[in-house]
This record gives structure tokens, sequence and C-alpha cells, in this order.
């Protein structure tokens, strides 16, 4: 009820608002929702290690001082093929697509530890960007703590970005030198652009950081995401024949290099994010979190152990329904949700050996909905086969 009612409430928004809506879109398992729940400071989107644990668009909100940031968190791109194997909602196809069209900015998210998918973007994605070429888009090169040859990272930009960032065209050079604190030193420049001794700030290669633009992945002379000479006429449009021989994307303003999952340069990306709002009105209270109803990040949470815990395809069959869902005297939740499954199998795998599987989720499980809801949650499965 008091989510409904923050929902409900007309924003409390200063004078002179500012507001930034950021969709992030990418391939599966990229690390948006763990990324969204670091610059949130909460964990309200499941993430696990499985692809599509995210099956539908769920906004979450930042407000500081004036400024709120809404940040589409969406299901990863993906094609009817596979989302017909996951058994997955149509709305899994559109939700990244409606996000673009509500976005100010957007956020691609590359997972550099996949050496498989690194050095190009996906087909779905970069149709996504061609469909939306006036939303300034930015890459976020993600899991760069796996990455032990940090100097992929050079070859990674340059594949990625078609080797141009904001308009210009980058001139990577690389110098190896053996040292104490890292295997290779190399620095990353734009033609014309940069100063012969500028670094790439706040990426893990062991550069120094630019006092005048922290943890930029390139060091410019323009302002902070401000459009380069190339990007003030604006990207052309793609048509499906040019996207068959593209790998990366152009146009894009900037580059951030971190580790989600354990918030590193996370704040950095952040404090970018607020630079680039503009004028314009609140649409969430301040003290909302996300658009979401606490049902849905209970079932959301669950879900996620669930995928954790279950080999291959078989948490995607499980269907959740809340029986019990109060609050006790002293504000503590009560849940009781039972998981149903297609096959008796299923279920003996869902409990586990003496209940230890189900068992861990549970206490997993609400330790989570504690942390989201910042009260004592009580939290029940009952597992049944359908029907």
């Amino acid at each position: 009820e008091e989510q409904k009612r923050l929902l409900e409430n007309r924003p409390d928004q200063p004078q002179n608002p500012k507001v930034l809506r950021i969709a992030i879109i990418g391939a599966p398992n990229a690390g948006k929702s763990t990324l969204s729940n670091q610059l949130l400071g909460r964990k309200v989107f499941p993430v696990s290690k499985k692809v599509h644990t995210t099956r539908c668009k769920a906004w979450g909100v930042i407000t500081h001082e004036d400024t709120q940031l809404i940040i589409l968190d969406t299901p990863g791109l993906t094609n009817p093929l596979k989302a017909k194997r996951h058994n997955l909602d149509e709305a899994m196809l559109t939700d990244p697509w409606d996000s673009m069209k509500h976005a100010d900015l957007v956020l691609v998210l590359v997972d550099v530890s996949d050496h498989w998918m690194r050095n190009s973007l996906s087909k779905e994605v970069l149709k996504c960007l061609s469909q939306f070429p006036h939303v300034p888009s930015v890459l976020v090169l993600n899991k760069v703590d796996i990455l032990k040859k940090k100097f992929l990272l050079l070859e990674i930009v340059a594949d990625l970005t078609e080797g141009i960032v904001n308009g210009k065209k980058l001139e990577v050079k690389s110098s190896f030198k053996q040292d104490s604190s890292s295997s290779a030193k190399s620095s990353l420049q734009i033609t014309q652009a940069s100063p012969p001794e500028s670094k790439v700030p706040g990426s893990p290669c062991g550069q120094e950081k630019n006092q005048a633009q922290e943890g930029s992945g390139l060091d410019k002379s323009s302002d902070v995401g401000g459009a380069g000479t190339g990007e003030a006429r604006g990207p052309k449009h793609y048509g499906p024949e040019d996207l068959k021989d593209m790998r990366g994307w152009p146009h894009f303003q900037e580059i951030f290099m971190l580790a989600a999952l354990h918030g590193e340069e996370v704040d950095t990306l952040k404090r970018y994010l607020l630079m680039q709002a503009k004028p314009g009105p609140w649409e969430f209270h301040s003290d909302v979190l996300t658009n979401q109803s606490p049902q849905e990040i209970c079932d959301n949470i669950i879900r996620e152990k669930v995928l954790e815990y279950l080999p291959l395809e078989v948490p995607y069959g499980v269907t959740q329904v809340t029986d019990v869902w109060e609050e006790g005297e002293c504000g503590e939740l009560l849940i009781v949700q039972s998981l149903l499954v297609p096959r008796e199998s299923h279920k003996r795998m869902l409990i586990g050996r003496g209940g230890n599987v189900i068992g861990r989720i549970a206490r997993e499980a609400g330790q989570d909905l504690m942390n989201a809801f910042l009260c004592d949650v009580h939290l029940k499965l009952k597992v049944d086969v359908k029907g």
C-alpha cells in the first residue's frame, strides 16, 4: 500500500528539476541488472548466471539533490528462436525496443570476459542502435576485473567503436612494460584530440587518472558528454545491408570500464549520468526506488534463486503462485509461495535431498528480501507438480 501510494503521489520535485531516462541494453547475462542494482545502491532487480533472468522491463529510480535518474532495466536482446527455446514471453522481444523509445541516453553493456562475444556487438544490439540513432549512446565494458590480459581492452574498444568515439578517430598506441603493478601499460588516444601523455582514466590497465574527466574511458578535448564534430551532424541511417558488415557502433559518446559485481568504477559512471541530466519534471516521488510492486520484487528474487540452483532448462518451466502475503504486528512480512513444476522429476530436483535445495533458496531469497524491503521477512516455499 505504501509503495502504491508513493507511485501515485505527485513528485516532490525542487524548483529546477533535472531528469535523465537511461536504457541499459546488451546481450543476455552481460550484467545489466547487476549494474542497475549497484547504481541504485540496493538490490531490486534479479541477478543470476543463467540468461534471461530479467523477464520484463522494470524501472529503477535514483534521486540525487535536484536530479532524477530513471534506469530502464530491460531483458537481454534476443531473437524469436532463442525466446522460444527458453519459454519466454513475447514481451522479452519487445521490451528492450520500448525502453529505447523512452530513453534520453542508452548504455550498451558488453561482458569483456566472454571471449566469444566481446569483440563485436550482437546483431540485435546493432539493430536497436540503428533504429534509434538520435539517442546518445555510451559503451560500458563490464567484468574488466576478470580479464587477465588488460591490453586486450584496447583491441576490444577499437572493434566495438569501429575506431571512432564522439565523432573523432581513435588512435590506439600500446607499449608493454613489465613492472610490479601491471603486465601492460597502454594508452588510448584520439587523433588531434588528446595530448601524447593522456591515459585511459577509470580503466583497470594501471593508467593514471585524468582529473578533468575522471572515469571516462577516453580523454578528449571536448566537454564530457558533449557532441563532437561527427556527432553534431548526427549518425547516418544504417540499413540491414550496412549492419551485416558492422562489428561495432561508430557513434558512442563515451566509454567506461568497470566491474559491476564489485562496484568498481560504478560511482564514476553514476556521476557522469547525473551530469547528463537535462531540465525537466521528475516522474517519481523522491522516496521511490523502483516502479515494481513488492510482490513483483519478491517473485523476481525467488526466481533468481531457482534459476541459480536448478540445472539447464528446468527453472524456465517453474510457475510461482503467492498463497500468503501478510504483515505482522511488528512490521514483519510473512510470505508463502508455491513453486509449480511440470514433472515429478523436477519436483525432486527442486526440493533436493532432505530439502537442502529448496531450503537454501528460501534462506537466500529471504535475506535478499529483507535487504530490499528493510524489514524482517519470513519466507516459506512449497513445491508441487502443475495440474
